[in-house]
């Protein structure tokens, strides 16, 4: 069985948890201090981040760093 790597648990989690807000990539990009196109990338996997991105993006869905690397 295949594992997922950390980028892609990270891409499935903020797409999933973004969508539950019902933010636009932009108003998610906006709130996080972020390009849109920077989060389109992260959602896609296409973007291994920071920590220091990853806390910015947990802060501004108001959740835990943890939260955004662990599988759902």
């Amino acid at each position: 069985m295949a594992t997922q790597s950390s980028a892609g648990i990270v891409a499935e989690n903020l797409r999933r948890l973004r969508l539950d807000r019902n933010w636009s990539q932009e108003a998610c990009a906006e709130k996080c201090g972020l390009h849109r196109t920077y989060i389109g990338a992260v959602e896609r996997g296409e973007r291994n981040i920071t920590l220091a991105t990853l806390d910015s993006i947990a802060q501004a869905l108001r959740i835990s760093p943890v939260d955004l690397l662990t599988k759902h």
